[in-house]
């Protein structure tokens, strides 16, 4: 059976900044960090690997998203926030 799993970077830090924290600063994990965990994942979970490719979403991590597997992900003007993804996709034994 094909399956994928996506190792998206994580939201490290969220800093709001103003007098009345008018604007808000987000960090996230590098590309680095998605490819060292899913280099991870692949030594351990013993699955034929297919591919291995990196997808840019937007706003993967807004509360009004699903995530990775959201089929219509929002993206408008200079909010959108976005991210690249390391997209695995294997074979389960």
């Amino acid at each position: 059976m094909i399956q994928y799993k996506d190792f998206v970077p994580r939201q490290v830090t969220s800093t709001r900044k103003g007098l009345f924290g008018g604007s808000t600063t987000t960090e996230f994990e590098t590309v680095d960090d998605a490819v060292a965990a899913a280099n991870a994942w692949l030594a351990s979970a013993g699955v034929k690997v297919l591919n291995v490719e990196t997808v840019v979403l937007p706003n993967v991590w807004e509360e009004h998203e699903g995530g990775t597997a959201d089929g219509s992900l929002f993206a408008s003007g200079s909010g959108a926030t976005w991210h690249q993804v390391v997209r695995c996709w294997y074979v389960t034994p």
